[in-house]
């Protein structure tokens, strides 16, 4: 019998802080989920929908506009064990065309010190419009992420958009991207209709394990 998922309740969620350096990271504090993806793959009405509030997170018509990673703690209520608090770091969009050469490379800076320093980075979720597909960003992004020892998760955006027989060769393609590229099945999301949002969910409630302990331990040790 297949378990019915539902997402849990987001009992608060709360700016923490936006930085554009690694050294003015906030200090180290809950499990974190970081989410990645293009410009204007729906990162911020996703991060809405996870955090079940219709303004946490910036939606703009101009994309590009997150030019830092921002940082948000969500307290979580129901049967969650140890793990009753998280926090989302939204990372700046990749793909945008007008932003200069030199705040690219402070992006890319930013982002490695990150994902490879940081502690209590739990999972990367790396966000991809199902319509466009996996590109050559994204496929150097995951081939990256692959190197380090992080969870990784594909999700794809804006299924809603999708007719059946759309939905049914994006499902075809995932078959060839597991295992290689990331840990679990791509996700098929909507930031806007909900779909898609409690297997998100599940998956990062797993993600929130004492790997994170270990990941932090070592670290420390370094």
């Amino acid at each position: 019998m297949t378990r019915q998922l539902t997402a849990p309740e987001v009992r608060s969620a709360t700016f923490v802080a936006e930085t554009r350096t690694f050294a003015s990271l906030p200090p180290v504090g809950p499990p974190e989920v970081a989410i990645a993806g293009r410009s204007n793959v729906g990162k911020s009405t996703l991060l809405n929908r996870l955090a079940a509030r219709h303004s946490l997170a910036r939606t703009s018509k101009t994309p590009g506009r997150t030019r830092g990673i921002i940082f948000y703690d969500l307290q979580l209520g129901g049967p969650l064990g140890s793990h009753p608090s998280l926090r989302l770091a939204d990372l700046p969009g990749y793909g945008y065309a007008r932003v200069s050469q030199t705040e690219r490379a402070s992006w890319q800076q930013l982002l490695e010190g990150y994902a490879e320093r940081r502690p209590t980075l739990a999972l990367f979720v790396v966000l991809v419009d199902a319509r466009r597909g996996i590109e050559a960003e994204e496929r150097q992004l995951l081939e990256w992420l692959a190197t380090l020892s992080i969870p990784v998760r594909i999700a794809f955006t804006k299924v809603d958009k999708l007719n059946a027989s759309q939905r049914g060769l994006v499902r075809d393609s995932l078959r060839s991207l597991v295992p290689r590229i990331a840990t679990g099945t791509p996700l098929l999301v909507s930031g806007q209709t909900s779909e898609g949002i409690p297997e998100l969910w599940d998956a990062i409630l797993r993600a929130l394990s004492p790997s994170v302990e270990a990941r932090s331990r070592t670290s420390t040790n370094d």
